[in-house]
């Protein structure tokens, strides 16, 4: 394309042709029409044409404090340009890395105090593959190469962190993936028989978990991983008990836990980690998204003092992994200022106040003659779909799952103004799912519910399903 037809293309045209997107259908680039956002505001993004649309989603579970403090964070990465744009942190360190590092390490559970920074929530997820072998290797433990997930878990989409998913569409194209990942039960309650307990399903997850893990062999295992709340699958909590039961076995056999905090961290569940929410210690806490809420790319992972002073003591005598942009000074900057603005509007005191009544809002949706489940914790809420409220699930022969989520589900959402998270899940059944931004007051979160309520009554009617 030439330097003038590139001045006189849409930018929707332009990106049609030009940019490749993140897992977006063949449809997007050729026959359907590609929202264009131009601009943000509190809790609301801008089409091109000047629609408004409540971002029920964060953006990507990942804009804390919404779009109005792009100004401060910018002036923030402004004074750092000016003074020192970039350094690695190859054997030396600069400010902005080196107080971020502190501030994290004073805001994680127990003794995770050693922070190394990435720029994504999959390269955290690598670095912690990496660290956790490596801590093994140290111990001359040198068969503890096998880690343990959860069905249906997202960890990423680098080669790593894909073969620690539990999506069988992520995985199975680029199989085969690193050897020695293992999957079991998530959380997920519903459908389970309805007259178990909470006390008996913790302990058929424990007990299904200590299985694998002796079936494996104990001493061959590295790590497990698990989200504190399982975003994939739609907003899957523990039951009482789970993590305390997951960190004693990991106590007991030898391995470490791993918690991907990549879209629990930084308040969306109430605490500045999921991990403190639900009252357990991780032995290394992975990161990412409201870190900096978005503004900048920026991951990493904070471990305990005990893995990497064996990972110091162990034969490579350091930790054998580095990135060009770990800690890079600017990206710091514009965490601090962003943890900074967290702390001055009290936005983890707001998801807590508040958390109720997102949960009491969503109950009223129940009426619908199409949601099924509701469930999630503080600021990640989920709704499942289904056409028979009774044997809980969706009738493929009385309208296709991905049918009703493509063509009547995703533009009802686009003509109320409301952009949330819309699939179907594993099972096949539709998911919709909200996290917005933690600025988001208890009028707000009634604002977006009733929107969501309009998507839900446009979709059954347009589908047929009353």
């Amino acid at each position: 394309m030439s330097a003038e037809t590139s001045t006189t293309a849409t930018v929707e045209e332009l990106a049609k042709r030009h940019l490749v997107m993140n897992f977006t259908s063949a449809a997007k680039y050729r026959n359907e029409s590609l929202p264009i956002f131009v601009r943000g505001e509190g809790c609301y993004v801008y089409d091109e044409s000047g629609k408004r649309y409540f971002d029920g989603l964060a953006g990507l579970f990942c804009t804390q404090l919404g779009y109005s403090h792009g100004a401060e964070v910018g002036e923030a990465v402004a004074r750092q340009m000016s003074e020192l744009p970039f350094q690695t942190t190859w054997s030396v360190a600069h400010p902005p890395a080196a107080k971020l590092a502190a501030e994290l390490a004073a805001l994680a559970p127990g003794d995770l105090n050693r922070v190394f920074l990435t720029s994504s929530g999959s390269e955290s997820n690598e670095a912690a593959i990496k660290l956790a072998r490596q801590y093994h290797i140290s111990r001359g433990e040198h068969a503890r190469r096998k880690f343990i997930a959860r069905r249906v878990a997202y960890h990423g989409t680098s080669f790593g962190a894909m073969s620690l998913n539990g999506m069988v569409q992520v995985r199975k194209m680029f199989e085969p993936l690193m050897s020695g990942v293992r999957h079991v039960s998530n959380t997920k309650r519903y459908r389970r028989p309805g007259q178990e307990t909470e006390a008996e399903f913790t302990a058929f997850l424990l007990a299904e978990l200590e299985s694998l893990i002796l079936q494996e062999g104990a001493d061959t295992i590295a790590a497990i991983i698990m989200e504190p709340l399982q975003n994939a699958g739609g907003s899957l909590t523990p039951p009482e008990g789970y993590f305390q039961g997951v960190r004693e076995l990991c106590d007991r056999h030898g391995i470490l836990l791993i918690a991907d905090e990549v879209i629990t961290g930084f308040g969306r569940l109430g605490e500045w980690f999921g991990s403190i929410h639900y009252g357990f210690q991780p032995d290394i806490i992975t990161f990412a998204k409201g870190i900096a809420s978005a503004y900048v790319p920026l991951g990493g992972l904070i471990a305990s003092d005990r893995v990497i002073e064996t990972v110091l003591d162990g034969p490579a005598g350091m930790y054998n992994h580095a990135l060009t942009y770990s800690g890079h000074p600017v990206a710091c900057a514009a965490a601090l200022a962003n943890l900074e603005i967290m702390r001055r509007l009290d936005v983890q005191g707001n998801v807590k106040a508040t958390s109720a009544t997102f949960a009491a809002e969503l109950e009223r949706l129940r009426e619908n003659p199409i949601v099924g489940d509701i469930r999630g914790d503080g600021y990640h809420r989920s709704l499942e779909l289904v056409t028979d409220k009774a044997t809980k699930s969706w009738a493929p022969e009385q309208l296709d799952a991905t049918e009703f989520v493509n063509q009547h589900l995703t533009p009802a959402a686009a003509e109320a103004g409301v952009l949330c998270r819309l699939a179907v899940d594993s099972e096949g059944n539709p998911l919709l799912q909200l996290s917005p931004p933690l600025i988001a007051d208890a009028a707000a979160i009634g604002e977006l519910v009733g929107l969501v309520e309009q998507t839900l009554t446009q979709a059954v009617a347009s589908g047929g399903l009353r």
